[in-house]
């Protein structure tokens, strides 16, 4: 049996969770800002690890588009004041000074942390498939 305050967390990752991935595709800086913690080490799947400040200036620097951003498959456990999230990420985004299209098929890990009331993005992996 699951103690009902871990699945009222779970609940709480799982929106956090889109509300990062409406986040990203629409390139709102302040909603990135508020999920993210202060800490946050955000690693790429070409092995490029950002801190909270780069993350959010190079996910909203405007130079590339999203056409489509899914999460699919999440799998969230929760664990005391963390959270393991795993999915698997498809996405296709258009470069804005030229139009080229370029797709992503990844597999990503998230840790998230219960920060006072509110789940921060602490720690992102991802690897290609």
């Amino acid at each position: 049996m699951v103690p009902a305050f871990a699945a009222a967390d779970e609940d709480a990752v799982v929106k956090s969770l889109e509300a990062f991935r409406a986040a990203q595709f629409a390139a709102n800086a302040e909603i990135l800002a508020s999920l993210c913690a202060a800490e946050l080490s955000y690693s790429h799947s070409d092995a490029r690890v950002e801190d909270k400040t780069a993350f959010i200036a190079n996910a909203t620097n405007g130079k590339s588009k999203w056409l489509s951003l899914k999460y699919e498959d999440p799998k969230i456990r929760v664990v005391g004041d963390a959270a393991i999230v795993r999915f698997h990420w498809m996405g296709e985004s258009e470069a804005v000074a030229d139009g080229k299209k370029s797709a992503t098929n990844l597999h990503i890990l998230m840790n998230w942390q219960k920060q006072g009331a509110d789940w921060k993005l602490l720690s992102r992996a991802s690897t290609k498939l």
